[in-house]
């Protein structure tokens, strides 16, 4: 992992909730459809040891998506995900929400995106990140970029520097060893 600037790591220290887009993100941002126009997609199973050590630490994972899919409800519970929240068009408001809902604050927590419907949520909340082929637009608003494209192990390094900062990762480790 790249060097992480030290105000970065301040605010990963506070994050008790890592919201995630999901096209572009937890998937490469291309759209398959099979021949009965059945829609697929692809996870990183590395993304998804990522979200399992933060999860066993602790840190909870949610999803907020602007489409709806059966395939991001499958995977979101494969890897206990909660809360999925799809077919949200303004996901800083349905984010607001949720933080209000759960008593909350806006700096405890991140949000990784890629895409212009995603640069409100990234510009309010603690830790707004983004994928490296996310939109110039994005980029420029994020706090950090990571250094894999969405779906090619970008919520894995997400994961990394949040329990980095935390001081967890030598213990989330120690099981594997």
């Amino acid at each position: 992992m790249k060097q992480i600037p030290k105000h970065i790591l301040e605010c990963a220290k506070r994050i008790k909730y890592l919201f995630l887009d999901v096209d572009g993100v937890l998937t490469d941002g291309k759209l398959y459809f099979g021949k009965s126009g059945e829609e697929l997609k692809v996870f990183n199973v590395k993304d998804g040891q990522g979200i399992r050590l933060l999860q066993d630490k602790g840190i909870k994972v949610g999803i907020i998506s602007a489409r709806k899919s059966d395939i991001v409800t499958q995977r979101a519970n494969e890897l206990d995900i909660s809360p999925i929240f799809q077919g949200e068009k303004d996901k800083a408001s349905k984010l607001q929400e949720f933080i209000i809902s759960q008593s909350l604050k806006l700096n405890q927590i991140a949000f990784l995106g890629d895409d212009l419907p995603d640069l409100r949520t990234i510009k309010m909340v603690g830790l707004g990140l983004c994928v490296a082929d996310s939109s110039e637009q994005v980029i420029k608003s994020a706090a950090w970029k990571t250094e894999n494209n969405g779906g090619h192990g970008a919520v894995r390094e997400v994961a990394e520097l949040i329990l980095t900062a935390q001081e967890k990762l030598s213990s989330s480790l120690d099981e594997y060893l």
